[in-house]
Parts: C-alpha cells; sequence; structure tokens
C-alpha cells in the first residue's frame, strides 16, 4: 500500500511545486533589447513605490526607444532617461526603498542624484556583484533571464562610462501580463 501511494504523492507534490514556481506576470518586466528578450522579476515586496512607477511608465510606453545612456564595463549598464543623456526622468520623484538586497550580477536598481530621494526613472543593471552599491541604492528587480544580452550593450567611454551614438536601446519595454 506504501509503495501505490508514492507515485501520487509525487505527481501531486510536483503539480503544486509547479504552481508556486510559475511567473507572476504582473510582476515580470519584458525589455527587447537588438539582441533579444532581457526578462526581469520585478519585487514589489522590497521596492512598491518603485515598481509602480516602473510598470506605469512601461504601460505609457514611456522606456520604448529610450537609450542605455551610459554602460561602464564590467559595472553596470544605465538607462530610463529620455533625454538620453543621464540627467533628464520621467513620473514622480520616489522616496528611496532601500532594502538588504545585494547588488548581484543581473540586479537592477534606481539610479539617482546625491539625494537618496531623487529616482524617477532611470535605473541600472548590474553586470557583475557589486556590494559597494548595498543599502544606497532602490533595488527593484533581478534579470532572470537574457543577461547574455545586458552584456552584449554596447559600453561607453573608460571612466564615464558615456555611450556615443548610436547607442543601444530599449526597443520594446512591456509588463509581461500585457504581452502580445
Amino acid at each position: 500500500m506504501r509503495l501505490a501511494l508514492t507515485p501520487i504523492f509525487v505527481a501531486v507534490f510536483l503539480m503544486f511545486a509547479g504552481a508556486s514556481f510559475a511567473m507572476d506576470k504582473e510582476n515580470t518586466l519584458y525589455i527587447d533589447l537588438k539582441d533579444g528578450r532581457v526578462v526581469i522579476e520585478m519585487r514589489p515586496d522590497l521596492a512598491p513605490a518603485h515598481v509602480a512607477q516602473i510598470k506605469k511608465l512601461a504601460r505609457e510606453g514611456k522606456y520604448d526607444g529610450v537609450v542605455f545612456h551610459r554602460v561602464i564595463d564590467g559595472f553596470m549598464a544605465q538607462t530610463g532617461d529620455p533625454q538620453g543623456t543621464g540627467s533628464g526622468g520621467m513620473g514622480e520623484l520616489l522616496k528611496a526603498e532601500f532594502s538588504k538586497e545585494p547588488h548581484a550580477r543581473g540586479v537592477v536598481s534606481m539610479a539617482r542624484t546625491s539625494d537618496p530621494n531623487s529616482a524617477r526613472s532611470q535605473f541600472f543593471i548590474v553586470f557583475k556583484d557589486s556590494n559597494f552599491l548595498d543599502g544606497q541604492y532602490t533595488v527593484w528587480g533581478k534579470v532572470t533571464s537574457g543577461m547574455e544580452f545586458v552584456d552584449k550593450i554596447k559600453k561607453g567611454a573608460p571612466g564615464s562610462g558615456a555611450v556615443t551614438a548610436p547607442a543601444d536601446k530599449m526597443i520594446k519595454v512591456q509588463v509581461a501580463a500585457d504581452a502580445k
């Protein structure tokens, strides 16, 4: 009898385990780049206001066509400024939502000025672990697939990371729940 129940138990376990690992489409962001799609798991548990603003801007199409204006080889790729200079932004100013989440490879975090409460629309994706950023920038997501495409983003000048034209851009940005 015990052996007969084992396959049933395993089947039920796998059914529920699969459901718990299903993608939360409302909190998944797609960024289409020239080389492929980047999938980001957004973390409203860490930064609810930041995730809400990212989703709002994505749903309004505000990120579509925006360039990666600052890309430092071995560090990070920054985007989200509609002017493409690093000095602009969209949306409301956001209060910092710092957490203990580490800036590991693929983490997505908000860019800001020296004022911790100055984030708006600019964000960056780290190429490698960058623990010196921990607790100083709002982490709102992590790349779950497509990091190889992030690695191919055109790098900027050594030091400043300023990217000369033509810079790589986010072709289309959408919340997975809205994807067509």
